[in-house]
């Protein structure tokens, strides 16, 4: 008997919905096949069969959430059964979980106030452990879900004491009216929040939703269109904010010279028949390399120690219409550049099809966000934690170098800039990072020495 659990997909992850259940009770699959749809706070994803067999004792039904590495379902082999006391504890583990993970909030209530979420069972003992009032807390979990990242959002906000800046009036009002303090910004002294502050958010709000197929669901509000602060939105913001309170990050950029590289795309393109081959490739490829010399930039920094990682898994900053996704290539030190071109290909098309799998998004040691396509000159990338670097590249463009002579001449140049958690990365080791980086760009034969 194998165990289908609810995957972890992401970092910070709590909870998904279940949207669909491809197969059903009794049904027979073989190992990778596809047992059901779910939605996180950011994509929806598909679940694998773990092994072959029959499926059983499934637990939840499609629109119910879960929490991640709970189980879900079995796969039996053949002449196994589902125990007695399995099958009993399904419906308890059910009732349970939804008393811990309430019914989803809604995104306002009869007055068109915005109503702050229920906590997760994580985000519930993260709170009590600090001693924070849930109440203020605006989550940005499905159906307004307040989750840890929310809750240590929260915390920092407050200092870590769990108490806004409010004056008691403030405070009075807010409860009285049902607001989250954490949704009005406060206009006193130091951002104190008063009374005309909640009074000013509580007459703003209009109780009329609208949705489009355009849009999705928006808010009107005296002749304005707002999008609504949440889902991946909320969690790409919520993400941010805490890597840029949390990661005293440094920043070094470089100017590249990339014609010989260039001219390596050419000729990669050229034996790649119809297959695609973005520059984006020989990129990753090249900072695969990088990274091997510097290990010290594909770590995580843990409670007591910096963990060198075993294996060289650059994640790459997808654009998808929903917000931004970042899907892993695997072991890209080991790989040629025209096979990572095939996974880089697969992953991106995926991602902007909602058919990523939870292994798509998890163990990547190193981000690569790439803004060139845009004709962006430079730009400056948010470390995602828990890793320690990421890289903005930007446009190629003709500039005029000096060459041996001192004479101007026409070259295609690149900007690349390099964030990195300072407490982990040394300045001078970024800079040898981004040296050597430069010196293989501009004569990829270096790969092979």
């Amino acid at each position: 008997m194998k165990e289908v659990i609810m995957p972890k997909f992401g970092f910070t992850q709590e909870v998904s919905e279940i949207v669909e259940w491809r197969v059903k009770e009794g049904d027979q699959v073989e190992a990778g096949d596809i047992l059901a749809e779910v939605t996180t706070d950011k994509i929806s994803m598909e679940v694998e069969a773990p092994e072959g067999g029959i499926v059983s004792g499934i637990r939840y039904k499609a629109g119910e959430i879960v929490p991640v590495t709970e189980i879900i379902a079995y796969i039996l082999r053949p002449g196994e059964s589902l125990p007695a006391d399995r099958e009993a504890s399904s419906s308890n583990s059910r009732d349970n979980i939804r008393d811990a993970v309430v019914a989803e909030a809604p995104l306002a209530d009869s007055k068109g106030m915005v109503m702050p979420g229920k906590l997760t069972p994580l985000a519930a003992r993260v709170a009590a452990d600090r001693g924070l009032d849930a109440l203020n807390i605006v989550g940005s979990g499905p159906g307004g879900r307040v989750t840890r990242m929310d809750v240590e959002q929260f915390s920092a906000q407050t200092s870590g004491n769990g108490k806004l800046p409010a004056t008691p009036a403030a405070k009075r009002l807010a409860r009285e009216t049902g607001i989250a303090l954490g949704l009005v910004k406060g206009l006193g002294p130091n951002g104190r929040i008063q009374a005309a502050d909640v009074r000013a958010f509580s007459e703003s709000k209009i109780p009329k939703i609208l949705t489009t197929p355009e849009t999705g669901t928006l808010v009107q509000n005296r002749g304005m269109r707002t999008i609504p602060f949440t889902g991946m939105r909320k969690a790409i913001a919520m993400n941010m904010a805490f890597s840029a309170q949390t990661i005293p990050a440094i920043q070094l950029e470089i100017d590249i010279d990339m014609e010989k590289t260039l001219a390596l795309w050419e000729q990669a393109k050229s034996h790649a028949a119809d297959k695609k081959v973005s520059l984006t490739a020989l990129i990753v490829k090249t900072a695969a390399w990088a990274l091997t010399r510097h290990p010290i930039l594909n770590s995580q920094l843990g409670q007591n120690e910096i963990m060198l990682l075993p294996e060289v898994n650059i994640g790459l900053a997808v654009a998808i219409e929903s917000g931004l996704i970042v899907p892993v290539i695997r072991q890209t030190d080991r790989k040629g550049i025209l096979e990572l071109a095939e996974g880089i290909n697969d992953v991106t098309q995926r991602a902007r099809q909602s058919k990523l799998r939870g292994s798509d998004l998890e163990g990547a040691t190193f981000t690569i966000s790439n803004l060139g396509m845009f004709g962006i000159d430079r730009f400056t990338a948010i470390i995602n934690p828990p890793q320690v670097g990421i890289l903005a590249v930007s446009a190629v463009k003709k500039r005029f170098v000096g060459n041996e002579l001192g004479e101007p001449v026409l070259h295609n140049m690149m900007n690349m800039r390099l964030s990195t958690d300072h407490r982990v990365v040394d300045g001078a080791e970024a800079a040898r990072f981004l040296s050597d980086l430069r010196a293989v760009l501009e004569n990829p034969e270096e790969m092979l020495l």
